[in-house]
């Protein structure tokens, strides 16, 4: 599913945006994150060296961090007021609530787990999520976000250039 999500930004962006604009779009959409953008500034779709795409990709992942870490129960609380997207935040709440044991025990080093190790429906956007409606310190969580996004980088980077590309190459 990342893979396809990734063409289609890819294709849609190509030759309209940089190629490094693409790879930092890709890294702020829920879902794709990181993982994505990494992937996307690969050698098996845009190419971008390492040494550029990693930077490009942390930042990317972490502008909308700080913003859902402060933000999102004073949102959730006003659109939870409104028919139309009370069952959209019920929603939304019970599925980042439903991967939350391990943040719950382990608190910062659970938040850290599970933002680094890249497993669907994981990452800084759910992370911060869950650490948000648990109420965790924003700043303790924003800390917890940033090593887990690091430590995603590495895995994912091993991935994408090294495994795909040597494939690749």
């Amino acid at each position: 599913m990342v893979e396809s999500l990734v063409q289609w930004f890819v294709t849609k962006l190509g030759g309209k945006a940089a190629k490094e604009l693409i790879v930092f779009i890709i890294s702020m959409v829920p879902i794709l994150e990181l993982r994505g953008g990494l992937l996307a500034a690969g050698p098996a779709f845009l190419d971008i060296p390492t040494w550029r795409a990693i930077p490009i990709c942390i930042i990317g992942n972490l502008i909308p961090i700080p913003f859902i870490l402060l933000l999102i129960r004073p949102i959730f609380a006003w659109l939870r007021r409104t028919k139309l997207f009370r069952p959209l935040v019920e929603k939304l709440e019970a599925k980042a609530m439903s991967k939350s044991s391990q943040i719950e025990k382990y608190e910062f080093w659970g938040l850290v787990l599970f933002v680094g190790i890249p497993l669907p429906g994981t990452g800084a956007w759910t992370g911060s999520l869950i650490a948000s409606l648990l109420g965790i310190d924003w700043k303790k969580a924003f800390l917890a976000v940033v090593i887990g996004v690091c430590m995603a980088t590495v895995i994912m980077y091993f991935l994408s250039y090294v495994v795909i590309g040597g494939i690749f190459a």
